[in-house]
């Protein structure tokens, strides 16, 4: 920013309001209370653009704006109103009294800081435009010069003297190169009208030296700190400029010599003053290589003549290949090194659309090649010049009806004596496409082939790994890079490759879903799926493609499977010798209490010690021992064995009885207690004497 923003606003408020607006948006400002002020201080304060309010005590808003733009030096100033009128004819009447943009109050910050900046950004484009109208005038003033003033020397002094006043430098010169790369000739200054010819030593300039080897332009903004001064600084001339610019001198891509600036103060050369010298370089070049003509023009006049007769013999030379280039399949132009169309056959003509006249004009031959590859030309024009002829280089033409093709172009020599050089060409717009899409189906596959959870392997006819997808990477714990190449015995356990070879060659050049076993980079054993299938050009056999299928996790699967099912048979067994446990228990449960009860009455009937009472006795320890398996059966809740006899196996009922059994299972525990108090209610011990007689009825 040039200058701070003028705030003329007789509101304090409003003026408060506008002054930290801009504050927020780091805009710097100066803020006025009265258009007379304004008028009176615009000149010390610069601004870089007015922020105008329109309703204020005399003078206005309107007044300020008219005596603003009469004065010339703020004619071009930004102005912006700020109004809280509302009326359409106020903002015309603004607008037309110079306004540049209008903003109503109350305003928004954002769209003030916004309108401000975007005045600034015009106003900038604006003084950038000015500047480079002013640049083109004085580059249209010195190349005039340079193209109408016989006064050569006169020439070259007007340029480098207008150029430091340009670039307020001290001093600019133009040194020229002599025959001998050595040696340089000052042939003007810019603080020198006299100086003529003056002969300097290149090797005490390498600053020169590096601009004419390297045809580019160089900057030294501190002469006293470049290590390219090193050689020259203790030198009276070097320690007088601190800052120096040289440019190159060229025509045709040959060094004539350069254009010295250089300043006694540490000087930053703009790019603005930088384009401009080359541009008066350029042509300062185009006026060297005329003078150097104008001198020589009688002997370029019958240069041209003489070159006349070349071309009209090479014509005729070039005829006897006419015949044969008429009856050729593929388009055929002859040019000579400057581009110049010498012959063209029917074909050529008709892949182009272009008449043979139409192609012997140079500018028409040049609006052939799209604007794109013009580039390329000019590097096989250099190619040409280097004895060098490209092969198969695809070019775009551009045919007469408009329609782009692209051409397969060949360039031989002809006549390598004459120069000119043989273009043989056919459109391959076609196969170019084909190609293109080939190329994006070949991504496209090779994609999906990245994305597979399978793991991809494809090797050549020798067992050489071409493909290795990210799933095989995966599965083999080896990167791509690391297994392209190798040989697939790679790929399996010792002796897997050729097993894998002879199935697929079993199964007619295919095997689909084999169990097989492949070798990671840990030596891990790893079960697959493997699919694999011969690939097969016509008849012949140029290599082989596999998928594998890691079985692993579904070997897990599987096993987790069959685990559960296992449990589940189990389980269902449990529960059938829990069920079969306790209706058992249920039907022993009601004879062992009869047998129970008898035993017990024929104990108190009997005499002690007799037979009788030690039968009953036995009854009785038997019938108790039996009530307590009948217990444990009822308790039982899982199946549990112990050995028997050899290898068989039995229940074990003190271990299937656990006290934790469900509450269903021990029906028989709570009938247990009723055995002994049953028998003195039973209706079968009304006979005390007898009580075997009622043994079945219980």
């Amino acid at each position: 920013m040039v200058g701070p923003v003028l705030i003329v606003d007789d509101d304090a408020v409003s003026r408060h309001v506008l002054v930290q607006a801009l504050a927020a948006a780091e805009l710097p400002h100066v803020a006025l209370a009265s258009g007379a002020d304004a008028l009176a201080q615009i000149d010390r304060i610069k601004p870089s653009i007015v922020l105008l309010d329109l309703v204020m005590p005399e003078p206005d808003g309107y007044q300020i704006l008219r005596e603003l733009r009469r004065r010339p030096e703020t004619k071009d100033l930004p102005i912006v109103v700020l109004t809280g009128l509302d009326a359409d004819d106020e903002i015309g009447r603004a607008f037309a009294a110079g306004a540049d943009d209008f903003v109503r109050k109350p305003f928004r910050p954002v769209e003030l800081v916004a309108r401000i900046r975007g005045q600034l950004r015009l106003r900038g484009v604006v003084e950038e435009l000015a500047r480079k109208e002013r640049d083109g005038q004085i580059v249209l003033e010195l190349t005039q010069a340079l193209a109408s003033n016989l006064d050569f020397r006169g020439i070259l002094f007007t340029v480098v003297q207008r150029i430091a006043e340009v670039a307020r430098i001290e001093r600019v010169s133009i040194v020229l190169v002599g025959e001998q790369g050595s040696v340089g000739y000052v042939v003007a200054a810019s603080d020198d009208a006299q100086l003529r010819d003056l002969a300097i030593d290149l090797t005490h300039y390498p600053e020169i030296q590096q601009v004419l080897t390297s045809d580019e332009p160089l900057v030294i903004s501190d002469a006293a700190a470049h290590p390219l001064m090193n050689l020259v600084r203790e030198r009276e001339q070097a320690r007088a400029f601190s800052s120096l610019a040289i440019l190159p001198i060229l025509y045709e891509g040959r060094p004539l010599g350069v254009l010295f600036l250089r300043a006694r103060q540490v000087h930053a050369f703009g790019d603005r003053e930088l384009a401009l010298c080359t541009t008066v370089s350029s042509a300062m070049a185009i006026a060297l290589r005329n003078a150097r003509v104008l001198q020589s023009l009688r002997d370029q006049t019958q240069q041209v003549t003489v070159a006349r007769f070349e071309a009209e013999r090479r014509m005729r030379s070039l005829q006897r290949y006419a015949d044969f280039f008429e009856s050729a399949a593929d388009g055929i132009v002859v040019i000579d090194p400057s581009g110049k169309l010498l012959f063209s056959n029917p074909r050529a003509r008709a892949i182009t659309g272009y008449a043979e006249g139409e192609l012997r004009d140079s500018s028409s031959l040049r609006s052939v090649f799209e604007p794109n590859d013009l580039d390329q030309v000019v590097k096989l024009r250099e190619e040409f010049a280097k004895g060098s002829y490209p092969q198969s280089v695809d070019m775009r033409v551009r045919r007469k009806d408009g329609a782009i093709i692209t051409v397969s172009v060949n360039f031989n020599s002809v006549l390598r004596e004459e120069g000119a050089v043989l273009c043989s060409f056919r459109d391959v717009t076609t196969e170019r496409a084909v190609d293109a899409e080939l190329i994006k189906t070949k991504e496209f596959l090779q994609r999906v082939i990245d994305s597979s959870v399978d793991a991809i392997v494809s090797a050549d006819v020798d067992g050489k790994l071409l493909l290795f997808n990210r799933a095989a990477e995966r599965l083999y714990g080896r990167t791509a890079q690391e297994m392209k190449g190798l040989d697939v015995h790679a790929l399996y356990p010792e002796n897997g490759a050729e097993r894998i070879m002879r199935l697929i060659k079993e199964g007619g050049g295919r095997i689909e879903g084999l169990r097989a076993t492949v070798m990671n980079n840990d030596d891990e054993h790893v079960p697959v799926s493997l699919s694999a299938a011969l690939l097969v050009e016509g008849d012949t056999v140029v290599g082989s493609v596999a998928i594998f299928t890691d079985l692993r996790e579904r070997m897990r699967m599987e096993q987790r499977l069959q685990a559960a099912q296992e449990q589940l048979i189990a389980q269902e067994r449990q529960a059938v010798i829990a069920e079969l446990a306790g209706a058992a228990a249920h039907e022993l449960n009601q004879p062992l209490t009869s047998v129970m009860g008898y035993a017990q009455l024929l104990r108190k009937k009997l005499e002690p010690g007799s037979a009788g009472a030690s039968a009953a006795e036995v009854i009785f320890s038997e019938a108790e021992r039996m009530a307590g398996i009948v217990r444990k059966i009822g308790k039982i809740t899982k199946y549990e064995t112990k050995s028997y006899v050899g290898r068989a196996r039995i229940l074990d009922l003190d271990r299937a009885s656990e006290e934790d059994a469900p509450s269903g299972k021990r029906a028989l525990e709570s009938n247990a207690p009723a055995v002994e108090e049953a028998a003195p209610h039973s209706s079968h011990s009304t006979n005390p004497g007898n009580p075997g007689g009622h043994a079945n009825e219980g």
